[in-house]
């Protein structure tokens, strides 16, 4: 089974074994579809099964079934949590899972750049990391434009550098 990263626990919230998590998804009501998700720390995971799910501010807090006190909850705090795959659903078009995005080659119209490292959010866009042979890793802002086409299948992502962001 495949399984995606989609959040955080970064800290416990009341007694009761509450946990305040920080979504890694597009929309925090993608918890609301979810019955479980694994609790990944130190290389265990554990399965925790979702109970009730609150929003509060940009993080979700989440009573999960097996945490009943903050003692319990302590134990998870750090823990990254995972789902499968198809319990996410289908993306709409053009819209990527940041997993199935790293490690793809990018490429300009003058051919290879590097390989995408990461991407990160600025609140409003995108930024590829990217990272290229003896040089610093270029970031790229995915605004309009930019994003020419992205291959999954054969990890292949073309884009058109924005004018003076290349630092030669």
């Amino acid at each position: 089974m495949d399984f995606l990263e989609v959040g955080k626990i970064i800290n416990t919230h009341g007694l009761r074994g509450e946990v305040k998590i920080v979504t890694w998804t597009d929309s925090p009501e993608v918890f609301e579809e979810l019955k479980f998700c694994l609790a990944k720390m130190r290389g265990e995971e554990t399965r925790l099964d979702i109970k009730n799910i609150k929003y509060q501010k940009n993080n979700i807090i989440v009573a999960f079934s097996q945490l009943t006190s903050i003692e319990e909850a302590e134990k998870f705090k750090n823990a990254v949590l995972l789902v499968p795959r198809e319990e996410l659903g289908e993306l709409p078009e053009g819209v990527y899972y940041i997993a199935d995005l790293i490690g793809c080659e990018v490429f300009d119209k003058s051919g290879k750049i590097g390989d995408l490292v990461d991407v990160f959010g600025t609140g409003s866009n995108d930024v590829y990391d990217i990272k290229r042979e003896n040089k610093k890793n270029l970031l790229v802002p995915i605004i309009d434009g930019v994003l020419q086409s992205v291959d999954i299948e054969n990890k292949k992502i073309i884009i058109e550098i924005p004018k003076g962001l290349e630092d030669e």
